[in-house]
């Protein structure tokens, strides 16, 4: 009996080793060697610190910076621990009622025409790394009163930012907020009290 069991129990030793420890470890170091960044997760580096990721969205509540996409991730939002949308459908009461609070937040704030969805509604991951072009213009009053400077250069700069569709065709154009964010911070340095 052991004779018939023991090609079966070699063979899947065998398997076991290659598909679970040796095919990982060369992807793994493959990902390594051809793209060091990414498959160290995008880290974005400021002064030897580590502030982000370009690839995780983070909370920026403060009014001298780019705000984005609401969140669902965690109970206060923006837990990568936690990551998941709100799962609330279009008829939901309940999103509904978000919605309408977001958005009134957003008149309350000096906002005109057309609320962009991604201003109003969380993603699926609650942790989007960017928010549409629309919605970064839509704040550049609030961040250039904030900062003190012209609303024109901030528009622009929030203009340069706009990265178009993956390989021409995939997805649609998107601010990065991480990365907005430091160019602001770089460009016009929010004014000490």
């Amino acid at each position: 009996m052991l004779s018939l069991i023991r090609p079966a129990l070699v063979s899947m030793a065998f398997f076991t080793l290659l598909l679970g420890l040796a095919y990982p470890l060369v992807i793994t170091g493959v990902g390594h060697a051809a793209f060091p960044k990414q498959a160290n997760g995008s880290l974005v580096v400021e002064g030897g610190k580590v502030v982000g990721s370009e690839l995780v969205g983070q909370n920026f509540a403060a009014p001298q910076y780019l705000h984005p996409r609401p969140s669902a991730a965690g109970a206060d939002g923006y837990d990568a621990a936690a990551s998941s949308g709100s799962n609330l459908g279009p008829l939901n009461p309940d999103l509904a009622t978000q919605v309408a609070e977001r958005a009134a937040a957003l008149r309350a704030q000096g906002v005109n025409g057309t609320i962009p969805a991604d201003a109003v509604t969380a993603s699926a991951s609650g942790l989007d790394p960017d928010v549409s072009p629309q919605y970064a213009l839509l704040q550049a009053d609030r961040i250039a009163k904030a900062r003190r400077v012209d609303p024109g250069l901030v528009r622009a700069l929030l203009q340069s930012h706009v990265e178009g569709r993956t390989f021409g065709v995939l997805g649609q154009p998107r601010v990065n907020v991480l990365m907005t964010n430091l160019a602001l911070d770089a460009r016009f340095p929010p004014p000490t009290r």
